[in-house]
């Protein structure tokens, strides 16, 4: 073998040997490149996953939130339009019984309403009041009762109160209570849902 040949051979495997080293190296390197690109790729979903699951979180928080609040404002809006529809109703209901207070009914109502005081009272002293708006029935009341009646001062809508006085015993026949109280007490019911 020349020299030539020698020379030739020394630097074909010197060649194959530093090829072979730098593609080790390039492997190497490049399994070093794919192992740092899996970590940061795998961190970068890690990342983007909990970032969903935080939004999913504040998206849902916003969203109870805003329906909290929708369900304040209706629950707002429904008591008062069942307030106003309330305050109607019973304008209405006064407005009736102003009518039915005109008509014999009526009349024949307070003079049950006197006559069972006077049976309560079994004989007792006692003082028995009429609405000043039937002053003008005092006469036929006392007529159709026998019992001697005082015109209140005090209006209280309509019917009869008496105070037995030897019992202090209030007997009260009022509407203005009976009223009151009905207003304080109602609530409209029914409906699909409407409690």
């Amino acid at each position: 073998m020349t020299i030539e040949e020698k020379i030739f051979h020394l630097q074909t495997a010197a060649m194959e040997e530093a090829r072979a080293e730098g593609n080790a190296i390039i492997k190497q390197h490049e399994d070093a490149l794919n192992g740092v690109f899996e970590q940061h790729r795998a961190e970068a979903v890690r990342q983007s996953e909990t970032r969903i699951k935080a939004e999913t979180v504040n998206g849902q928080q916003q969203l109870n939130m805003a329906m909290s609040k929708a369900q304040l404002e209706l629950k707002r809006e429904y008591g008062q339009t069942q307030n106003e529809l309330k305050k109607e109703l019973f304008e209405e209901v006064e407005e009736l019984l102003q009518n039915y207070m005109k008509t014999d009914e009526y009349r024949d109502l307070l003079v049950q309403y006197i006559e069972k005081a006077a049976r309560f009272a079994g004989g007792e002293s006692m003082t028995i009041y009429i609405n000043p708006t039937d002053a003008d029935k005092k006469d036929y009341l006392e007529e159709h009762t026998g019992m001697r009646l005082t015109v209140s001062k005090e209006d209280f809508t309509g019917g009869v109160r008496a105070v037995v006085h030897d019992r202090n015993i209030l007997i009260d026949h009022a509407f203005k209570g009976a009223l009151e109280s009905e207003y304080q007490k109602f609530m409209f019911k029914g409906g699909a849902g409407v409690v």
